[in-house]
């Protein structure tokens, strides 16, 4: 996939985005630093080119009711192509799988379940395993608290150090 080559404004826009969710033309520009139609022209060229896939609110989960979160570290038996694409497919349809990880190395997928009872969670794991998806192996480990949860700080990652200057102080 060709990457967006993408400057300091740009990344202002996406920061700011991150940090406050969708904000009017006007908000947007002054929080970046950059007169309305020139940001909203950049901000429609990042959507345009898939780089803001939506906005979502944080929601506080614990405040509203006790949840079981648990991480699974998956192994296929298979690794065709199809063995990857099927299981992948299935992960998709299951609404308490929130996040789905492939990965390199001794296991292939990492999955993040979230439900409202270790039952529950038993449950989704029995789907899981009666799909046929082709499961090795799964290990579990139950989330007891969430000590960090953030988002990735583009900035951080796309400017050099001796390019910060050209975004916010504190970004």
């Amino acid at each position: 996939m060709r990457k967006l080559a993408i400057d300091a404004a740009d990344i202002r826009i996406l920061r700011a985005l991150q940090q406050h969710g969708p904000l009017s033309k006007s908000r947007l520009s002054e929080v970046v630093n950059l007169s309305p139609t020139p940001c909203w022209i950049r901000f429609t060229r990042l959507k345009k080119a898939g780089l803001i896939r939506g906005y979502h609110a944080d929601i506080a989960l614990e405040r509203v009711m006790d949840a079981t979160k648990v991480v699974v570290k998956v192994s296929l038996k298979e690794h065709q192509k199809r063995d990857f694409e099927r299981f992948e497919a299935f992960v998709e349809s299951v609404d308490e799988i929130v996040e789905c990880m492939a990965t390199g190395g001794g296991m292939d997928y990492i999955i993040k379940i979230v439900t409202r009872s270790l039952a529950e969670f038993q449950d989704v794991m029995d789907k899981l395993l009666a799909a046929n998806l082709g499961i090795d192996r799964y290990t579990t480990y139950i989330g007891t608290r969430e000590t960090k949860k953030t988002q990735v700080n583009i900035a951080q990652l796309l400017v050099d150090d001796k390019d910060r200057s050209f975004l916010a102080p504190d970004w």
